[in-house]
């Protein structure tokens, strides 16, 4: 909103109840119907009659500046609003990430899970495999020392002979 939007049209020097009674050429003190030789003993009916239009001019300068602070405390209480709506989109909005964040944070660890289960079958196939080769390692080992024994044996016996 603009300030020209938020402000009234500027009063003119007529439309205020302290200018109405004056000539806009006038000085306060002067009234234009009235000749300079009147006598002195009308100046107290000419202050009492500047007390009343300043007393008017006064009272519709506070209804201004109270319309003014009533104004201003609108916008307050509007932007105090706006800020309550945007505190609850915001919340909302929190919300609903956090549901799809913790939607998709379980979708993935679903897909961790089954990952690692296909992991596991599979470590535990070369596991197996592993146990089947070292089992046949180790006979190929005990295979192995029979027969380092025999010829060890041969040897022992063709070493041991007497020469003839």
């Amino acid at each position: 909103m603009s300030r020209k939007e938020c402000e009234g049209p500027e009063p003119e020097a007529g439309d205020s109840p302290f200018f109405t009674a004056l000539g806009r050429d006038e000085p306060p003190g002067k009234d234009p119907d009235r000749t300079e030789a009147l006598p002195t003993a009308s100046w107290p009916s000419t202050e009492a009659a500047l007390d009343g239009q300043a007393s008017r001019y006064f009272a519709s300068l506070d209804a201004s500046v109270g319309g003014l602070q009533q104004r201003a405390q609108q916008l307050i209480d509007r932007v105090n609003d706006s800020r309550k709506e945007d505190h609850t989109v915001m919340s909302g909005f929190r919300e609903s990430l956090l549901l799809k964040v913790s939607g998709l944070a379980e979708q993935l660890e679903e897909r961790l899970f089954h990952l690692y289960g296909l992991h596991n079958e599979l470590i535990q196939e070369r596991l197996q495999e592993l146990a089947e080769v070292m089992e046949r390692v180790g006979q190929a080992e005990a295979e192995l020392r029979q027969v380092c024994r025999t010829v060890e044996a041969a040897y022992r016996d063709l070493c041991l002979q007497p020469e003839t």
